[in-house]
């Protein structure tokens, strides 16, 4: 691929839709007696081969590369049925990432379902309405570039809302460790971006630091799953409003936060919801923490595997 997913690839299989490839996107044809095509996949996602692809597109604004330097790439080939157990090894754990990324695609609806059925469907007369930001605390992010690193170790990753969408990279910048604690995101809190890509999102990645244009959002008051959903819930609002915007950039205000109303719920009733809410919650995290230490141990055992510095029994 080129642009910013230049060396991704993913393989085709018989169940895949037919379709065409535009210009941006080769089609590498595997010569299956001498190679497999998920070992060939898992070979060129390795990050040593990610850099070679990179330095061969030079540092022109749109990195591409071409035929022959894709043709030019030495792959080592073990055996035929090395290759098959290194590719069920690697397999055996992105199909462990998936079910557990759909599990959660599930909870999440499941939680979705239910909010809308409670508090939109057969919402209560008699409950309070207040503004969004007096259920939660939207704390706005740092101007990162103002707090560079002091050295190599006292520094996290910067979250922006390329790293909220995508995850933490090689690429993402970095910021000192000497920040108030209030700006450090950890897996699972409650993040919103309200400028460009408006998304709510319960962050499942490393430890980092807030840039702007993203809201932290935190309650002392009310539970997670709470303010999580509410903000969601006026998503598509706050989607408008920004699009609506005469700027290259949407955004909302603050003042879009404190017109956006929510129904409180009296205090047993809300700790009689929690009881259902909090563990699909609780689970997603979990599941979250599961698919980060599954991803690190993939990464770890793929250049090991690739190199041969770590067998697989046949």
């Amino acid at each position: 691929m080129a642009g910013v997913f230049l060396g991704k690839n993913a393989v085709v299989t018989p169940d895949c839709i037919p379709a065409n490839t535009n210009q941006a996107l080769a089609i590498i044809r595997i010569n299956q007696q001498k190679a497999l095509p998920n070992f060939i996949g898992y070979y060129l996602r390795q990050k040593s081969m990610i850099d070679l692809i990179n330095n061969y597109s030079g540092q022109s604004a749109q990195p591409n590369i071409n035929l022959s330097q894709i043709s030019g790439l030495d792959i080592l080939l073990p055996p035929l049925p090395e290759q098959k157990a290194v590719a069920a090894v690697l397999s055996s754990l992105d199909d462990k990432i998936d079910l557990l990324q759909r599990q959660n695609a599930t909870l999440e609806a499941l939680a979705q379902t239910l909010f809308r059925q409670w508090f939109v469907e057969k919402a209560e007369d008699g409950w309070e309405e207040k503004p969004l930001d007096e259920i939660a605390d939207y704390l706005n992010g740092l101007a990162c570039q103002k707090f560079l690193p002091e050295n190599e170790v006292e520094k996290l990753p910067v979250l922006k809302i390329k790293e909220l969408r995508g995850g933490i990279s090689n690429n993402s910048d970095w910021a000192t460790l000497k920040v108030d604690d209030k700006y450090l995101v950890e897996n699972g809190d409650v993040i919103f971006s309200w400028s460009g890509s408006l998304l709510v999102k319960i962050w499942d990645g490393e430890r980092c630091v807030l840039n702007q244009q993203l809201f932290k959002v935190t309650s002392e008051q009310y539970p997670k799953w709470f303010y999580y959903l509410w903000t969601v819930h006026h998503l598509n609002k706050f989607i408008a409003i920004a699009q609506s915007k005469a700027t290259t950039m949407g955004h909302i205000k603050r003042k879009d936060i404190s017109s956006s109303m929510v129904l409180v719920p009296s205090d047993g009733e809300m700790q009689e919801m929690t009881l259902t809410f909090a563990p699909l919650f609780e689970k997603i995290i979990l599941n979250n923490q599961q698919i980060r230490t599954l991803e690190k141990l993939r990464e770890t055992l793929l250049p090991k595997l690739m190199s041969g510095e770590v067998s697989v029994r046949i």
